[in-house]
């Protein structure tokens, strides 16, 4: 047999592997929601030097993630701003007002990742936030683990406020309430039917 039909033949074997090799990644990729009951979407503020607390009641997630393969993964959150709860009503009320989130004219924010990447301790992206009508870039880093049909994504990113417009009149300042803002976030995934 000519040598250049083995090479060929060889060529072709190993683009073969490859693809199933690729096909078997695509595979391991599984599309799961947030299960809201077991899902935690929180922030951390501070107001007068005081850190607060607060959580969205209301969000959904869809995360299509391979853990072998995450580069062709995607995470998209929405959030439903009036669902916005600091235990502290006069707080939650000012804040869904038009100086702060503006709920009327903007109901909910977007989060939708361009990148993700693995990490020694984890999983790092990049994604765009729209908030208040502005779009910004914005980090996260967090943990991803299979259960069975069931996984878990918990991390963590910080942003600042401001950058999205959010304070407005009194509370554009930074005296009373900080710029920065951390966000943490647990969330129960269970496959998309």
């Amino acid at each position: 047999m000519p040598t250049w039909v083995i090479s060929i033949a060889m060529t072709s074997i190993v683009i073969s592997s490859i693809a199933v090799k690729s096909a078997a990644r695509a595979a391991d990729a599984a599309t799961y929601v947030s299960d809201p009951a077991a899902s935690h979407l929180d922030f951390v503020g501070v107001q007068a030097g005081a850190e607060f607390k607060g959580t969205f009641r209301d969000f959904t997630t869809v995360v299509d993630l391979a853990p072998d393969a995450p580069s062709a993964g995607h995470i998209d959150v929405q959030m439903a701003l009036n669902s916005i709860d600091t235990n502290d009503n006069d707080r939650d009320k000012t804040m869904r007002g038009p100086d702060i989130f503006d709920v009327a004219h903007f109901p909910t924010a977007h989060y939708v990742t361009h990148t993700i990447a693995r990490t020694a301790t984890g999983y790092t992206a990049t994604g765009a936030l729209t908030l208040h009508g502005v779009t910004q870039e914005v980090p996260i880093a967090f943990q991803f683990t299979q259960t069975g049909p069931t996984a878990r994504l918990e991390g963590t990113a910080n942003l600042k406020r401001l950058d999205f417009g959010v304070g407005q009149g009194d509370w554009k300042s930074t005296e009373w309430i900080a710029d920065a803002v951390k966000v943490s976030f647990s969330l129960a995934l269970k496959p998309r039917i």
